[in-house]
């Protein structure tokens, strides 16, 4: 056969290591080939062909594995019937392996087994078929273990939901029994070997997970005890413990399962002597971590109801949390946070419990300690660990929530003050606890003066190691709340926050700059007599800090400022600000070229700049009178700036983002000047083509709008024609993808203009630019940038001047609509064809509902040429994502909904169109090669 030879050739370019060209073609011939109807009959020869090379045997199998869910529809009920003899037969031959092929066709046979209601019991004809010959039997195992798992998981077989109800209950409820009773009879065959045993557990465990065994049913099956009893052979345990797991969980209703919870937990709890036993092997340890964490969430009530029957389950739990291997240990963590909750509602427990927990934070704190030599740890390592450190102390928040913080915090401080005075202590003694209390913070009492004082007394007395002072910050900037009822201690807390931006370890200086924002964020009120200080501490240290700790002090000092008066507060930020301002003029009035630090310099005093009114906003509508004038004086300081140095990328980027953040802080006083800051935005956007220049031009419009003073109104159109031109130029050079940031910049300035000042954006000659603009958007696979297309286009084509409801219609309307039709009826073909291209392709599923309301726009109102343009646009999408057979009824549908004037039925066109691409390319993503 010609297609055999075909086949057979594409394989052979993955394994002669080709250029990815041909990879690639061969990829695709292969995808295309399994959707043919050619491939069944293929797939059968290779498959049933000793000369046969292995790969073209796996490929025959996975082909009609992906037949089976996709395109079982094409096949009449006899071809059914014809196809379930053919893997059978298939299934016979390859019994005993390879197991690839062995795992596809049972998926196969699974798959058609829900497809072919006239198929009356498969389980059964798969028992009589495979189950009685020993050497058959692994096949049906195979088989037993996937059928749960591909009826409950393969959501792409197309079955409606009673179809589904009806044959997953004929499966697999209807057969429950049956196959549990099957699995006990040839677990105690004699001769089983293990891995006969590794299956019959196996496919146990799929029943089990697909919830179709119910736990009650095997408390008289040899099963469960031949489980447990499995976790004593090394080739059984891993399979042994995943079906106890199961079994555990398949028995969380207690008051429905006791009889088997009885029969399991002794069996359970006699395995706890088993982690002394296996202490060596973490392997072991981690299977008995999963059953006993896995029997103490299922049977949490009963562990505070009973703890003299359940309590060694929480002893067994406790001993794996300290296991020392750090990849074992958080299998626990579910069960502590569960049973906390659990404590957390009742009157009382057993001491046991408060014990447990006890206990438990003493481990967590052992766990957090870095390694006396650090050099030990490899980079990923180390993140590894500090990441883990966070999760541990999630588990100490458990602990606070049973044991009460104040009683953990107290612990964590008595272990430190007793490593304190021992001699030579190490830092990570001291380091641990201190994290931990950092941890618990969320959970003090802000009124709390039992232990939190104690701790913060502590904290100038601790080593000066830089780990240690580091935890020892991140305690201060956690417990601000609590500071903030106590502000006796915030001179203290300064000066060791100023402390630690003088160590020379760069991540305490880090953590200093965190403290003092978070004092400052918190404490704001108590911080303002501060001030002075702290401008003094930027005056003398300021030059001495890193970037990322400097603006963190700017942060700092905008929280405090915020709690002022205002007009106090307008002072102080004045006078902050004309320090930043005052280095932006002298640099703008140097007659030399800036050094490259000189430009980094100022890069980060405008982001300092921008981080103090990115928090306090605004004053409100009245200014104060110290900065009644302050824009037009700023703005006298940034123009030239920008003029001079706006080319420089770094600097466009903080200087509009300042710029953004003053439309907020100053609002309408800004009126005057904003025709001169739009024409300063417009002629940087054109010398540069950085597009936070049109960013702030559209926040402009957004903002002011509605404003009808003409010079704004004439800057607005100046902005719109220039950028468009401009735009133009860009897109003879560069291509779309190129541009990403530019493109959605002016698309984000067009929307803001549709809504407030369409009276510019209509009747101006470049809107068909921008048309075509949001049109060549379409085109990149940048979600936010279709969406913004799909947005402007969306609100062009249901604009109101296109279909106005009242008469006369506004005065301004005509002229909208005729600027609005012709750019339509030019572009229109070429718009569907984007549209749909998308809507086949990389448009985000959200997007489908713009791209429907677009298409029904133009049915009402552009219907004889949209039947004109949607033949030649539909014939040209891809068959890979639009099958012929769907492209067909969507044209078909499409037609329908405009001959019957009901243009509702273009959003069930095009629903059908985008599932039927989507199942496509769902099918080809999975890959021929892909099991």
């Amino acid at each position: 056969m010609a297609n055999v030879q075909a086949v057979l050739s594409a394989l052979q370019v993955f394994s002669s290591a080709p250029e990815k060209a041909a990879l690639e073609q061969a990829n695709s011939w292969l995808q295309d080939f399994q959707h043919s109807s050619d491939a069944w009959a293929t797939c059968n020869v290779l498959l049933l062909s000793p000369e046969a090379p292995l790969a073209a045997k796996i490929f025959a199998a996975q082909t009609f594995r992906t037949k089976v869910t996709y395109d079982l529809a094409d096949m009449s009920s006899p071809d059914l019937l014809q196809l379930r003899e053919t893997l059978l037969k298939a299934l016979e031959t390859y019994h005993a392996g390879p197991r690839n092929i062995l795992v596809q066709l049972c998926l196969a046979i699974s798959g058609l087994s829900l497809q072919l209601p006239a198929w009356d019991d498969p389980v059964q004809d798969m028992i009589d078929a495979f189950g009685r010959n020993p050497a058959t039997v692994p096949a049906l195992l195979q088989f037993l273990t996937v059928l749960p798992e591909e009826v409950t998981t393969n959501t792409k077989i197309p079955i409606t939901d009673d179809e589904y109800k009806d044959r997953s209950a004929k499966l697999l409820t209807a057969n429950a029994m049956k196959v549990t009773d099957l699995l006990a009879m040839y677990l105690q065959a004699p001769g089983a070997s293990f891995t006969v045993q590794i299956q019959i557990f196996n496919a146990l465990s799929s029943w089990l997970a697909a919830g179709e065994v119910v736990a009650m049913s095997l408390l008289n099956s040899p099963l469960i005890p031949y489980s447990f009893q499995a976790l004593t052979s090394e080739e059984l345990f891993d399979s042994a413990v995943t079906v106890v797991c199961d079994l555990i969980h398949e028995t969380q209703e207690v008051e429905e399962n006791m009889p088997v919870i009885e029969l399991i937990v002794p069996l359970v709890i006699a395995l706890k002597p088993k982690l002394s036993e296996y202490k060596e092997d973490p392997e072991k340890i981690r299977g008995l971590a999963r059953i006993f964490a896995e029997a103490g969430e299922a049977y949490r009530s009963l562990l505070l109801h009973h703890p003299e029957t359940f309590f060694p389950i929480v002893e067994a739990i406790g001993e794996c949390s300290a296991y020392s291997d750090l990849d074992i240990v958080p299998i626990t963590f579910s069960f502590w946070m569960r049973l906390a909750q659990s404590i957390g509602k009742r009157q009382s427990v057993s001491p046991l419990f408060m014990d447990a927990y006890r206990a438990l934070m003493d481990v967590i704190i052992r766990h957090l300690h870095f390694p006396a030599d650090l050099t030990t740890l490899t980079g990923q390592e180390a993140e590894n660990f500090r990441s883990f450190r966070h999760i541990m102390g999630d588990t100490l928040k458990d602990c606070c929530y049973v044991l009460g913080t104040e009683q953990c915090l107290t612990a964590a401080y008595d272990r430190i003050t007793q490593e304190l005075a021992r001699p030579n202590v190490s830092w990570q003694e001291i380091e641990a606890p201190l994290f931990a209390m950092r941890s618990m913070g969320a959970e003090v009492d802000p009124n709390d003066d039992q232990a939190v004082p104690k701790i913060m007394d502590l904290i100038p007395s601790l080593p000066a190691h830089p780990r240690v002072r580091y935890a020892a910050l991140l305690i201060v900037s956690r417990y601000t709340y609590w500071i903030n009822k106590h502000p006796d201690y915030i001179p203290y807390q300064l000066q060791y926050i100023s402390a630690g931006f003088e160590d020379s370890d760069q991540e305490v200086n880090a953590a200093a700059g965190q403290a003092l924002k978070y004092l400052c964020q918190d404490c704001k009120r108590h911080l303002v007599e501060f001030l002075p200080q702290l401008h003094s501490f930027l005056a003398t240290m300021g030059s001495k800090l890193v970037q990322d700790d400097k603006v963190q002090v700017y942060e700092a000092i905008a929280y405090v400022i915020s709690a002022m008066p205002m007009e106090q507060a307008a002072q102080s930020l004045r006078t902050f600000s004309l320090d930043i301002l005052g280095r932006v003029h002298a640099l703008t009035a140097k007659t030399t070229p800036p050094t490259k630090d000189e430009l980094v310099n100022i890069t980060h005093d405008l982001e300092n700049l921008e981080v103090m009114l990115g928090v306090i906003q605004s004053f409100g509508e009245q200014l104060p009178a110290t900065c009644q004038n302050t824009h037009r004086e700023a703005w006298a300081v940034f123009e030239p700036f920008i003029a001079k140095y706006g080319s420089e990328y770094p600097i466009c980027e903080r200087t509009t983002r300042v710029l953004r953040l003053s439309l907020t802080f100053f609002g309408h006083v800004l009126l005057p000047i904003l025709p001169s800051v739009l024409i300063r935005m417009i002629s940087s956007f054109e010398a540069t083509g950085f597009s936070s220049y049109l960013w702030v031009a559209g926040k402009i419009v957004g903002r002011f709008g509605n404003e009808e003073d003409p010079a704004l109104r004439a800057a607005f159109k100046d902005v719109y024609e220039r950028a468009s031109n401009k735009l133009v130029l860009l897109l003879q050079d560069k291509s779309p993808q190129m541009i990403p940031d530019v493109l959605e910049d002016y698309l984000q300035m067009l929307l803001q203009m549709i809504e407030f000042t369409p009276d510019v954006l209509f009747p101006s000659p470049a809107f068909p630019i921008a048309f075509r603009v949001a049109m060549a958007a379409l085109t990149l696979v940048h979600s936010d940038i279709v969406f913004a297309s799909l947005d402007l286009l969306r609100t062009v084509f249901t604009h109101d001047s296109l279909a106005p409801t009242s008469q006369p219609p506004p005065p301004k309307f005509p002229i909208y609509a005729a600027a609005i039709r012709p750019v339509v009826e030019h572009e229109g073909r070429e718009l569907t064809a984007l549209l749909l291209a998308g809507l086949v392709g990389e448009f985000p599923e959200e997007s489908i509902p713009l791209v429907t309301t677009i298409f029904r726009v133009l049915g009402g109102l552009w219907p004889t040429q949209l039947l004109t343009w949607l033949p030649s646009v539909v014939q040209q999408l891809p068959p890979t994502v639009a099958p012929d057979q769907a492209k067909s009824a969507f044209l078909t549908d499409i037609n329908s909904s405009i001959q019957s004037n009901d243009v509702e039925k273009v959003k069930y066109a095009m629903r059908n169109l985008h599932r039927a691409s989507r199942k496509a390319r769902d099918r080809r993503r999975a890959g021929p090669l892909d099991g």
